[in-house]
């Protein structure tokens, strides 16, 4: 009896406690809820953040409310994490891909020209000097073999030469033998002067080689001298298909691979070639070098097909040994360092840093950062991205320029003027959210008016005068032909619109407002800084008017600054 005496005296002075603490105690948690929250974020999974209540993606967890002055929840990977709704997902059609070890396959597109073999390449000369008393090659592109005539040759000092080496023998007509050659006889020519006729004063000019005669530089009758040029024989068998290689493709060419090689000047027609040579001297200007490919040639109706000098396509085939890889899409290179986003479930999306390989046609080697059957995105990456900006604008908990103490109240005059402005502006806004472009040139023929009347009911607030002259220079909205127009035209207007009414935002009597901020407008808006901001009213849920249907919901409210 005296227990239950005791427990009951006990709860009646831990009631009454209670009730004093609570009665004479500041409530925090009710002065908190007055505060609005700058954004909600999941406890056990701090990356799935959102701008109103909700429950976490992941675990169903109701979303915490972070206020300002809160420290936001963290977690390993701080804001390298995106957590996306399934609309969202949808909504900019995200897929993944599996990181996987496959053979990197690439072609590469070259041009170059068709060349000659040069080690097949010969120029004839006169070797003493003579008379050339007949042709047998009088045309260019005749076709001659090896060893055939290609003119007869009166010379004194060599046909004296001959004579010398038919009256000698033994070691004297070897010395003569290899004067003889001194001056243009080829072997069998040597070995035929003993038997020719005493009374011939002629010799023949003997091609050294089988080839196409691409010059011809003299004619019967014409004296010639010592080292001047008669004929140009080019062996056009086998030509060279020579082709720049920059820096970035040489980690793929090696000699012996395949290269198929067309040409304009034989449509249909592909010659198959091996790389032979890689030009060791590297063009510093051009960070290049030549690359040579080996063509047969053959000859079709007593000509080559291939001619030379012509222009010429070529498609390297490469398959490297296999590694690890991703798609290319998947990759963003949009500062030092190359990203990739993989899938880490339930929406969420983290960015992790990669090192990169060779780049094939569809893959891209990854030689650090992943392993083997991570998934990553390969579509609506660039957006996850913008949405981790985005993430990080939220930490920042971004808040208007302080402004100066504001004194006394808007007048009712005041109050109409900056009302109407704001309903026009919100309409703009929410015609271009719903990517409206007649709903817009509706709401954007009221501006001109709305500003003026804005501009005179103003005039004796606190807000500098050069920020009123670029509302002013912003307000002018005519049929403007496209959504991208009008997005870029709307944001010159809405910058300078939240610049002007932002001083006045705390001043007793001002219309009820939400200045929004989205962080990434200029890829929507080229040029323009990354942070845009607009005007909505009456409290509804945000509508981006920058990105439209595409991402209605990225941006963050900015709040206003205390006086």
């Amino acid at each position: 009896m005296k227990t239950l005496l005791i427990i009951i005296v006990t709860a009646v002075i831990a009631a009454g406690g209670m009730w004093f603490y609570t009665a004479k105690s500041p409530a925090p948690a009710a002065a908190q809820s007055a505060a609005k929250p700058l954004f909600y974020q999941s406890a056990m999974h701090p990356w799935i953040k959102s701008d109103k209540p909700g429950k976490c993606t992941i675990c169903g967890m109701a979303l915490t409310p972070i206020y300002a002055g809160d420290k936001p929840l963290e977690s390993a990977d701080g804001d390298n994490v995106v957590s996306l709704s399934d609309r969202q997902s949808r909504a900019i059609d995200v897929r993944t891909a599996v990181a996987d070890v496959r053979p990197l396959v690439r072609k590469l597109d070259v041009a170059g020209m068709i060349d000659d073999d040069a080690t097949r390449h010969r120029i004839i000369s006169a070797y003493v000097d003579g008379r050339v008393e007949k042709l047998y090659v009088n045309f260019m592109g005749a076709e001659v073999k090896k060893g055939e005539p290609l003119a007869d040759f009166y010379s004194p000092g060599l046909l004296q030469a001959e004579r010398e080496y038919r009256q000698l023998d033994g070691e004297l007509r070897k010395n003569t033998g290899l004067r003889l050659k001194q001056m243009g006889l080829l072997p069998q020519q040597i070995d035929a002067v003993a038997d020719k006729p005493s009374d011939s004063l002629m010799s023949q000019i003997l091609s050294p080689i089988g080839g196409t005669v691409v010059s011809q530089d003299v004619y019967e009758g014409q004296y010639v001298t010592t080292g001047q040029r008669m004929f140009e024989i080019a062996d056009f068998s086998t030509m060279w298909f020579m082709f720049i290689a920059y820096e970035q493709d040489l980690p793929w060419i090696t000699p012996g691979q395949s290269v198929t090689v067309s040409t304009p000047a034989l449509p249909g027609r592909n010659f198959e070639g091996k790389i032979t040579f890689i030009d060791p001297n590297f063009d510093q200007a051009t960070r290049s070098t030549k690359i040579r490919v080996e063509l047969p040639n053959p000859l079709v109706n007593g000509r080559r097909e291939l001619l030379h000098k012509l222009y010429a396509d070529g498609v390297v085939s490469v398959e490297a040994p296999p590694v690890l890889t991703v798609p290319r899409s998947a990759v963003i290179e949009t500062g030092p360092q190359a990203v990739v986003y993989t899938d880490e479930g339930g929406g969420a999306y983290k960015q992790t840093a990669v090192t990169l390989g060779r780049r094939g046609d569809d893959f891209v080697e990854i030689a650090t950062g992943l392993t083997a059957g991570q998934k990553v995105a390969t579509n609506g990456n660039l957006l996850i991205d913008g949405q981790a900006e985005l993430n990080r604008s939220f930490m920042d908990a971004p808040a208007e320029p302080a402004a100066p103490a504001a004194v006394g109240a808007i007048s009712p005059a005041q109050q109409a003027a900056i009302g109407d402005f704001l309903a026009t502006a919100d309409a703009m806004a929410t015609a271009l959210a719903a990517d409206d472009l007649a709903a817009f040139n509706t709401a954007g023929a009221t501006a001109m008016k709305r500003t003026a009347d804005l501009q005179a009911a103003i005039g004796d607030l606190p807000v500098p005068a050069e920020i009123v002259t670029a509302l002013d220079a912003s307000r002018h909205f005519h049929d403007i032909g496209s959504l991208a127009e009008a997005r870029s035209r709307f944001l010159s207007f809405t910058m300078a619109a939240t610049d002007v009414l932002s001083p006045l935002r705390n001043m007793n009597g001002f219309p009820e407002m939400q200045i929004w901020q989205c962080p990434m407008v200029n890829q929507v808006v080229p040029g323009a800084d990354a942070k845009g901001r607009w005007i909505q009213t009456g409290g509804r849920a945000i509508g981006n008017p920058f990105f439209g249907k595409e991402m209605l919901d990225c941006g963050v409210e900015i709040q206003p600054a205390q006086p």
